[in-house]
């Protein structure tokens, strides 16, 4: 970004404060427009800071909801920001290499990357910072994105998460659980399951990995688990879409094990709803979607970071049947 472009920014400073104060209070539009609409349930008013670019890349699944989620919650700060948000996704860690490389080639203003294999995404994080483009990191690389030089993080410490759930499995007296990875390599999904273990000291975990991007195998594979091992009495799934095809699986095999995950959708609320999944660990999705974004713009013209070079938690907590009803009313707006 050139001085001018900086001068310009800080100019509008005053205005910028104005909107964000807008949006707590009567989310009006600072401009007098009419507030952006992200087809969220979420109304807020226009900053009048110049235009930035920037480019989320993650490795979400294709039609997966959560990642929905995340997009969502981007596509709601960009719309208060005045930003341009370029979102793209891939599994496959040389294609998001690809895809941040693509963004540096773009010269956009700010990059928001999830670092779920932090050693094939490192070069192409120091080539954007090579290149004087501010980085913030989120969902995925909570223990690696400060070797990384990443400027700041948001999410939740998945081998907490994982020791959170494995202490609530404890509790529920489970002795065998199957926890399913659908990303091998991802390092906070293996995070989670390792927490898992850790926290279910007195019992027995499983690590069964699949491939997300093939639900039927997933499916076939969980079934067939749960038909060799009927000792199974808990199955952990570290994704909603996951959990909801475990409950398929438990039908098919007749299993009497109980299903519990990490994230939500929708459809995975209503499961809990009607006791087909028992509870959730919810990470705020779209919350880690507009903080990544927010907290760029708020960079761009004002210089702020978050966090105070610490990560800035928006995980782990519970969902299940005591508080899913107040939950629910947020997934049909499309936000949790």
């Amino acid at each position: 970004m050139s001085s001018a472009q900086r001068h310009r920014r800080l100019t509008t400073l005053a205005t910028a404060a104005l909107a964000a104060a807008a949006l707590l209070t009567a989310s009006c539009s600072s401009t007098g427009g009419k507030p952006a609409d992200t087809g969220s349930g979420i109304s807020a008013g226009t900053a009048d800071t110049p235009v930035a670019t920037i480019a989320m890349i993650t490795h979400g699944v294709p039609g997966n909801a959560f990642w929905d989620l995340i997009r969502k919650g981007a596509e709601t700060a960009a719309a208060k920001d005045n930003i341009e948000l370029r979102y793209s996704s891939d599994p496959q860690a040389p294609n998001q290499v690809n895809l941040v490389q693509s963004a540096i080639d773009s010269k956009v203003d700010g990059i928001a990357l999830t670092l779920a294999k932090p050693d094939a995404v490192g070069p192409s994080v120091r080539a954007a910072e090579n290149a004087g483009i501010p980085l913030v990191g989120f969902n995925a690389g909570y223990d690696a994105w400060r070797d990384l030089g990443v400027q700041q993080y948001f999410g939740q410490d998945e081998t907490l998460s994982g020791q959170t759930a494995g202490k609530r499995l404890a509790a529920e007296d489970a002795r065998r659980t199957l926890c399913i990875n659908h990303e091998q390599g991802n390092v906070s999904l293996e995070a989670r399951c390792a927490g898992v273990a850790q926290g279910l000291s007195g019992g027995n975990t499983e690590v069964l990995n699949v491939n997300s991007q093939d639900m039927t195998s997933v499916e076939a594979s969980i079934t067939a688990k749960l038909q060799q091992d009927p000792t199974i009495d808990h199955v952990v799934a570290l994704d909603a879409a996951i959990a909801l095809t475990a409950v398929q699986s438990k039908e098919t095999a007749g299993s009497d094990a109980t299903i519990v995950t990490f994230d939500t959708n929708a459809d995975l609320v209503k499961a809990i709803q009607a006791g087909d999944v028992e509870w959730a660990i919810d990470q705020q999705p779209f919350l880690q979607g507009y903080l990544a974004v927010d907290s760029l713009w708020l960079y761009l013209n004002n210089g702020n970071t978050i966090g105070g070079g610490l990560p800035v938690l928006t995980g782990p907590a519970f969902i299940d049947r005591t508080n899913i009803d107040s939950v629910a009313e947020y997934a049909a707006n499309g936000t949790r």
